[in-house]
This record gives C-alpha cells, structure tokens and sequence, in this order.
C-alpha cells in the first residue's frame, strides 16, 4: 500500500474497520475506491475504525483506505449566510445540481463559493502586528459587516494587504513569514474555538413569545432545551423561535428530523420576511443544515458540531446567534447505532456510556464572551429539541440534557390535545436565568417586571392545587374566593399564555406588550376581588363587558388605545357592580 494508505478489513454499516492505516484519532479518511468520506473513531493495534459519512453499500474488504491527515473541518468567511448544508457543510443546492434530487456517494462541493467575487475592505496596513482573531477587513455579506479575521493559528506583522474584489480563496495579505490569509479559513469541528473572556448572561434572547419571555427567559450565550413527545409542537415552537428570536444571526440544524418536516422549514424560510430587518428576507441572517432521518448516520453526529462551528465564527465577529438543534435524540441515536457498531459496552437503554459528556462537551459550546479581535461582545445561545420517546422524561437524553441546561420548556401532551398553544407546561418548565435578567426587563421594559412575574406564578401555582379539589367535589363546591382564583387563572392561560403562531400579529408578541396584556388580567383580578369583598357576588364580577375585551389586546397591532379603553370600562363595570349594594347598606 501507498505511504498513508490501509485497507479494508471489516464493513458494519456506517463503521468500516481498516487495517494498516497510519492514522490519530479524528483524522479524515478517503474509504474504498469511491472515496467516501469518513472519520477515524477509534483506534486498536493495527486496527482503526472509521465512521462513513455516506452509504457504505457495496464497498468491499480489501478496498484502500487513504488518510488524508487532516480533522474534519468547515469552511468559514464569506457566503455561509442563506446556505443549506448538509451534515458535512457540503451546499445542497450545489450537490442537486450535480447529481439530482438524491445525492451520490462521492460527491462533494466546496462549503463557500469559489466563484463569487467578495468587495474587501483592510482594516490594517503594511508592518501592523495582528494575531489570532483579529480583525483583517470586512467585505458586506447580505447587507450585514462580514469581518475577516486571522485564523485562530496564525500571527504576525503585515508585509502586505490588498483591497478589492477577491474570491474567498485568493490571497488578500501576506505575514513577513511568507504565511498568506485569505478571506476564509478552516476549522476542526470538534474543537471549541478560543474567546478573550467569558462573559456572564445579562442580557434575554427575545423570543416574542409571551410564556418564554416572562415566565421562563432565556438569555443570549444561554441553553435551553424543549423536550416534548409526538405532536406536542416542538418543531413549530422551534421554528417560531428561529422566526422570531432577536438574534443576529440563526443557525438551524435539522439533525435526524423527518424528511417532510425538514422540508417545510426550507420551504418556509426562505419565504419569510425577516421581522427585525424591514423588506429583507429572513434567510439572509440563517444558516440551514439539513441531515434528515434518512441520511447518514454518521453524518447526523457531526452535523450538530458542524452548526456550533458555523455559531462560534460569528460570535467571534460580534455577533449575537441563536443555534437550534432539532433533535438531539436524532444525534444521540445516530451516536447509539455507531457505538453498537463498535460493539462497545452500551449504557442505559443502549446508549453510549459517553453520552452525558458528549451533551455537555455540545451545550458547553454556548455562551456569552468577548472575542480575541472584536470589542463588542457575541453569544452562542443554544435550543435543543429532545424527542424522548412516548413523552417519557426520564429517558436518558432528556435526563442528561437537564443537567447541563438551565432553561427547560416542557411541552406538555395534554395541553396539545386541548389546543393550548405552545403547549409548554408552566409547572414542570423552569429557568435559572430569571433573577439574572429581572434587572434588565425592569430598567428596559417595565419596572413591576419582578413582582408582576412573581405575582402570575403564584397564581398558577395555586390554580394548579385546587384543580386537584375541584375533579374531586367539583367547582361550585368552592368559596367564591377560590372560584375567582380559578377564573383568573383561567384568563391568564388563554389571554396570556397561549398564543397563535398563525395569526400575523399573535405570532409575535413584544416584552412591552407582554407585560401590558399581563397587568391588565392581573389588575381585572383584583378589582374584581376588591368588588365582591364590597358584596359583589361572583356571578355579578364575571359577567362584565371589560372582561370580554380583554381576550382582543393580544390580536391588535396597535393595542395601547384598547387597552386604554378596557380599563376605563373596567371601573365602570365594577362600579356598578357594587353600586346595588352600596345603596342597600345606605
């Protein structure tokens, strides 16, 4: 055999087992005389295993396996903005073009176009020092700054730089030492990429939707994680946040997902308007990876790295971006089917022992930081949807993903089947960012943020426990007092927590509007207790114009009159509700 070269010993799936190959773990393999991609995974004697990022059908003991020396790596500069990748960041587009509709073994394209001329503009001269990270010049990439850095291995003194239109692959400077930078560079997917500084999660990701926002925040560097079974709306309730998230830049990653749901996201996307960025499209800040259930295996597990990679370099640039990973009980799977291939010792229920670590390893890749050559600070913020099979929360994936996240959207079964959309549970759902966050919503948005967050919680949480009375003697054996409790309850779930991601207004709700639509239903509360505690009865503080009213702020553009209006109607009503009384005890 050639000097780097093994040969086929073994094929088990997506695992090929070569002998004789002079490999180190993670180095990219050529496989058999197709030349499939792969990745070595382990490593015995004289044997190496390697995992196939394609369809190892018809591929033969006795085939070469060629190393190529080199860690699986992306292409990053210029043009990953609108791309739809596959797992291996090879542009589908570019991949029909050449093959059709399904993709053959062996093909492969370039991650960033190789033709397509980019304006560059120098941000140094000749005899500046510059080391990893900083910032060489910027081209504009979808009407957004696309900062050209220095690879994260690179440093030196300019001897020479050059403005114009260039290619990503032509040289636009050169170091004293002869080392050229382009507008690109490669990086191991595997491997987190360096950051000045940590910084602490201060400031929420916007969702625009009204249960996240308020009650379970989320910040920008933070995880969070949507678990949820069959038909709960996780992939919706994920593609609303990608729709809608006030991030800079989106990364999704359709990661062993149905083909027919990944086909909706990339029909979608491309069509909608981006709402924080007037008469632009949204796919001009979105970077798709599409891997679905019937693609490689082995190309799911890295499809997940190849995402957080694409994160992290615009992080590096100052950039705030959201990651969503649908699902990560896809990625944890394909890990699964690998680790058997292996014939490694499985844990529980077949997992790899490894699996809590390599979650950990993924999620830990988020964060807030200050990057080696920017001022301003980025974030990775990353959304994990888990599929646990059957809504079974004590599976492992779930279980593993909750110690490492610190925001957890549990959706909920049965409030999918009564309709309540998003149907997260605002019992089991949790977020550790709230404290952290609360100073921000009450200096930006509203200064009873705290309390009026505070005050809706222990109205659901007590709803919740007398729930429990009612299916046991019923809702008319309570005092009024409780009913009261329940029917304000009540509104706050249908006014306030569920909403319409169909309707073009519902879909979206601002945090300025989200704590008006909250204090109104709130204060409709305690007027109305305030009435019968002046001998109103519960029939007589239910049946008001103003509380019908209410059910409309969420569905106006313009609420703020209405709202205006509901209130006005709102002392009306309560006055007139007390006035019999009043004049009886006169």
């Amino acid at each position: 055999m050639a000097d780097g070269q093994g040969e086929i010993y073994r094929v088990s799936g997506p695992v090929v087992i070569a002998e004789d190959l002079d490999a180190q773990m993670y180095d990219v393999v050529r496989v058999g005389n197709e030349r499939l991609m792969g990745e070595v995974i382990e490593i015995e004697g004289n044997k190496t295993s390697i995992q196939v990022y394609e369809d190892t059908t018809g591929v033969k003991p006795g085939e070469p396996v060629e190393n190529t020396g080199q860690p699986l790596s992306v292409e990053l500069g210029p043009g990953l903005l609108s791309s739809i990748y596959d797992g291996l960041q090879r542009p589908l587009v570019d991949l029909e073009e050449e093959s059709g509709a399904f993709i053959s073994r062996g093909v492969d394209a370039p991650g960033v176009s190789r033709d397509k001329e980019w304006v560059f503009v120098a941000e140094v001269e000749e005899g500046d020092e510059v080391t990893k990270g900083d910032v060489l010049g910027t081209v504009e990439e979808k009407g957004r700054t696309h900062r050209i850095l220095v690879p994260p291995n690179r440093s030196g003194t300019i001897d020479s730089i050059e403005e114009g239109e260039f290619t990503v692959d032509e040289t636009v400077a050169i170091l004293e030492d002869g080392t050229e930078l382009s507008l690109m560079h490669e990086w191991p997917i595997r491997e987190a990429r360096e950051v000045m500084e940590k910084l602490n999660p201060e400031v929420p990701l916007i969702t625009g939707q009204r249960i996240l926002d308020a009650l379970f925040p989320l910040a920008k560097g933070g995880v969070a994680a949507i678990p949820g079974g069959f038909g709960t709306g996780k992939t919706v309730t994920q593609q609303q946040l990608a729709k809608w998230s006030d991030a800079d830049i989106i990364v999704y990653i359709g990661c062993g997902e149905r083909g027919n749901e990944m086909t909706e996201v990339l029909d979608e996307v491309p069509e909608l308007e981006d709402p924080w960025s007037e008469g632009k499209k949204l796919m001009e800040r979105t970077v798709l990876i599409a891997n679905t259930s019937n693609m490689p295996v082995a190309a799911r597990e890295a499809s997940i790295y190849t995402g957080i990679t694409i994160a992290e370099y615009y992080r590096d640039q100052g950039y705030q971006v959201a990651l969503m990973a649908d699902s990560t009980s896809r990625w944890a799977e394909a890990m699964r089917e690998i680790s058997s291939r292996l014939e490694e010792m499985p844990g529980e229920r077949g997992y790899p022992a490894y699996l809590a670590s390599r979650l950990a390893q993924f999620y830990e890749r988020a964060g807030r930081a200050t990057p080696l050559g920017v001022d301003n600070p980025g974030s990775v913020s990353v959304i994990g949807a888990v599929s646990p099979p059957g809504g079974d929360f004590t599976e492992p994936v779930t279980q593993n993903t909750l110690r490492v996240i610190k925001t957890f959207w549990a959706l909920d079964k049965d409030l999918a089947q009564k309709r309540h959309f998003p149907a997260i549970s605002w019992i089991d759902s949790y977020s550790e960012y709230g404290n952290m966050l609360g100073d921000w919503f009450e200096d930006e948005v509203d200064g009873e943020w705290t309390g009026r967050i505070r005050e809706v919680k222990d109205l659901l949480q007590e709803d919740e426990r007398l729930q429990e009375t009612v299916q046991l003697v019923g809702k008319d054996a309570l005092p009024e007092r409780q009913q009261l409790t329940l029917e304000t309850a009540r509104m706050v779930k249908e006014h306030f927590l569920q909403q319409n991601a169909f309707h073009d207004i519902d879909t979206f709700c601002s945090p300025e509007k989200t704590m008006d639509i909250l204090k109104v239903v709130l204060d409709f509360g305690d007027m109305a207790e305030q009435s019968m505690e002046a001998g109103a009865t519960l029939e007589e503080v239910m049946d008001v114009e103003s509380k019908h009213m209410i059910s409309n702020i969420k569905f106006e553009e313009n609420y703020e009159e209405l709202i205006s209006d509901i209130r006005s109607q709102m002392e009306d009503d309560f006055q007139a509700a007390t006035a019999p009384t009043q004049e009886v005890e006169a």
